[in-house]
């Protein structure tokens, strides 16, 4: 296990407690300069003035200065990553005032290092919408440990049946150790889009787009939510490296690719109508069964076998027809 998974806090005071020192200090050491300065103008030029002096001045003009540079301020849901001459120093995670090393230096993520550019960046950053603290001007080195959206582009890929479809996800995910995400990957959000769409693929060609139900079989299309845990699990398991956490993956977008599309619809229909007239069949056998039973049941005619076919393929016409039908009055005998 190396030292960015186990990781760790820095030596820290707390922040508020060497601010009033640190000042308390400074005006020690302006007075003893001061004073010190009166005496060789005065002519007592003693070692012990002179000893003061230089140490008042180097604490007032260098060592107070440089400690104001290790007092750092954690806001809620925010952290910093600390390296110290090259090597990793800590972490601080929890909000609050500290005074760390002053030579500790903090790491800014690469994905925060400055607002989008004007031009040929705009075409870059459409490929990847990620609402959250990411794109947007950083004025710290803070990463940010707020749960965020992340929306790639739509993209075409092909089911398990080799149909080319076109996807879109959205990840909800969020930086659990800090540590990781700035120092073990070159730009977090950056890996996290490719990681989705490699995981997306992945995925989706396991699966068909849409299944009959008599094939119960799993698809995109019927079996959202188990899609969605997978493609969830698919994700996490490749950003862990990166120290990032996935809350969700849910489909946002799903359709047959545009140079299929109409073909597709067109199998849906058919499918649909196919469907549907099997339901009118078999309700209108269910009808005729019913009437021939009625009518000898209530002995109201006397068919035979003939008329009983005639009967049945008029009715089987009426039930089935999909217009309305014109109805012939015969006034004189059916036989």
């Amino acid at each position: 296990m190396s030292d960015h998974d186990r990781e760790k806090a820095p030596r820290h005071l707390d922040g508020m407690t060497v601010t009033i020192l640190n000042i308390l200090a400074l005006i020690g050491a302006t007075v003893v300069f001061i004073m010190g300065m009166s005496a060789i103008e005065t002519g007592r030029n003693s070692v012990a003035w002179i000893a003061a002096s230089i140490a008042a001045g180097l604490y007032l003009f260098l060592v107070g200065p440089v400690l104001f540079g290790g007092l750092k301020v954690i806001k809620p849901n925010e952290a910093l990553v600390f390296t110290l001459l090259g090597r990793y120093h800590g972490c601080l995670k929890e909000a609050g005032f500290y005074f760390i090393n002053p030579l500790a230096q903090a790491v800014r993520p690469v994905g925060q290092q400055a607002q989008p550019s004007q031009g040929a960046d705009k075409a870059a950053q459409s490929a990847r919408t990620s609402t959250g603290s990411i794109g947007t001007k950083a004025p710290n080195r803070a990463l940010s440990l707020k749960a965020m959206t992340l929306s790639n582009d739509k993209q075409k890929v092909n089911d398990a049946l080799g149909n080319p479809i076109v996807i879109g996800i959205a990840v909800v995910w969020k930086v659990v150790n800090p540590t990781k995400a700035v120092l073990d990957v070159d730009d977090y959000p950056e890996f996290l889009s490719i990681q989705c769409d490699a995981a997306l693929r992945n995925i989706v060609r396991l699966y068909p787009y849409d299944s009959s139900d008599e094939e119960e079989e799993k698809s995109l299309r019927g079996s959202s939510q188990e899609v969605a845990k997978r493609l969830r699990d698919e994700i996490h398991a490749k950003v862990d490296v990166a120290g990032i956490e996935i809350i969700e993956a849910r489909i946002t977008h799903l359709s047959y690719a545009p140079e299929i599309a109409a073909a597709m619809l067109q199998r849906q229909q058919a499918s649909a109508v196919i469907a549907a007239r099997q339901k009118i069949v078999e309700g209108a056998v269910g009808m005729v069964e019913m009437a021939l039973a009625k009518l000898s049941e209530n002995n109201i005619v006397d068919l035979d076998e003939e008329r009983k076919a005639a009967m049945v393929s008029n009715l089987l016409v009426v039930l089935c027809s999909n217009r309305d039908t014109q109805p012939v009055v015969n006034s004189g005998s059916i036989y």
